[in-house]
């Protein structure tokens, strides 16, 4: 009976933590690492540091049992992914510093015959340029490694499931690494694995969500054509969309997360000539913040004419998507803090936060209670059909369903 592989999951966040953990539940152990040494307390305790759906039972589940362990420091193993950060620079540029500073941690415990798999969202090239920075650094080691590139495409709120259903693209740095990949994958995935090449594979990821950015770029453009037509854009959408061949998405208060938000720049920054259509998009989600940010702005400034004091406003929902806790590249935790920064008093309301994770943060009825202006950023479950005043503003920028009484 073939020993199963034993594994190193290189970063423990919304990606990372659920992955190792469902590896681990497949029997395979697995050393989780991170550079927080709170959140390694965290989850060798059997708790998590994210909101995640189904998540909580299944790490207890597998710590508890002893496949998964959380450290500071990877050890040798068989397999080794990498699912840490890539952000982007000032100047729009991939960096990569995280990944590679992974790589550099890992390479000590290398043995021949190992497997190393990427899974951070990174430029093209991306994976063939830590195969060359690994044999730099253990020359002894050249040619006896196997190297990955295979990137996760699931929904935050539902990623368990994902995980475990949907398809995968796996792109080897040779025909031998993909297949070994392949193996490795089939273990845990039961959607379709395709197999393909690291380049292609790393194009995949990034495509994916400049497609996704480009349509909802289009919706949000939408929106600020009705609002200016005086035309309610969901009503719009609904009936749009019953055409058989068209599928509108729904407009927000801009785009967020790591990855939709992030991933066209990957693509931009070193085909400025070729991207056009891409960069564009990219420049219509980001003023459709600025242009909600206005829109509040003028509210508060007629309700101080009005009344003669400045406007208490509660914003309804800080994290980038609706039902989780998740606040990177956020365009709603972006309006408040301008909206703050612009002399405004703003109730923060996030229900998802928990742990002290924002002081501020208000409860969601006290604020729809105290505010005079109530602006919907996010479309959390726990916000529809909700009760409101008929005497208090209402901005709704998620096209959120609530009942209004007197």
């Amino acid at each position: 009976m073939q020993q199963k592989p034993r594994v190193v999951m290189m970063g423990l966040g919304y990606i990372g933590l659920p992955t190792a953990a469902l590896i681990a539940s497949k029997g395979l152990q697995v050393t989780g690492v991170d550079v927080s040494e709170q959140v390694v307390e965290i989850i060798n305790k059997g708790s998590i540091h994210i909101v995640e759906p189904d998540l909580e039972g299944l790490v207890h589940h597998v710590v508890k049992n002893g496949k998964l362990k959380a450290t500071t420091q990877p050890i040798m193993a068989d397999v080794y992914l990498i699912a840490v950060p890539t952000p982007f620079k000032n100047n729009k540029q991939p960096d990569l510093k995280y990944v590679q500073q992974s790589i550099e941690a890992i390479t000590p415990t290398l043995q021949k015959g190992a497997l190393i798999i990427i899974e951070s969202t990174s430029p093209i090239g991306t994976t063939e340029q830590m195969q060359k920075l690994v044999y730099t650094l253990r020359p002894e080691l050249k040619d006896t490694l196997y190297f990955a590139y295979c990137p996760e495409r699931v929904l935050p709120g539902n990623i368990i499931h994902e995980l475990k259903t949907n398809d995968r693209a796996i792109g080897g740095i040779n025909s031998e690494s993909a297949e070994k990949a392949m193996d490795f994958y089939r273990s845990f995935v039961a959607g379709t694995l395709y197999k393909t090449d690291a380049k292609t594979a790393e194009m995949v990821k990034i495509v994916e969500n400049a497609s996704r950015d480009n349509q909802i770029a289009f919706a949000n453009e939408l929106s600020i054509i009705c609002d200016k037509v005086g035309v309610d854009v969901w009503e719009m959408i609904k009936l749009a969309n019953k055409h058989p061949r068209v599928n509108i998405l729904q407009p927000g208060t801009g785009v967020g997360g790591h990855c939709i938000a992030v991933d066209p720049w990957f693509i931009i920054s070193n085909f400025p000539e070729e991207s056009k259509l891409m960069l564009t998009s990219r420049e219509r989600n980001i003023y459709k913040t600025e242009w909600v940010i206005e829109k509040i702005k003028n509210e508060a400034l007629t309700f101080e004419i009005k009344n003669n004091r400045k406007p208490i406003i509660a914003a309804m929902g800080l994290a980038f998507k609706p039902n989780i806790d998740d606040l990177r590249e956020s365009p709603a935790l972006y309006v408040v803090n301008q909206l703050q920064s612009s002399g405004l008093q703003i109730l923060e309301v996030e229900p998802n936060l928990t742990n002290g994770k924002r002081s501020s943060i208000v409860n969601y009825k006290k604020a729809i209670q105290d505010a005079d202006i109530i602006v919907f950023l996010v479309d959390h479950k726990v916000f529809k059909n909700l009760e409101v005043s008929k005497d208090k503003t209402v901005m709704n920028f998620c096209g959120i369903k609530l009942k209004a009484i007197n």
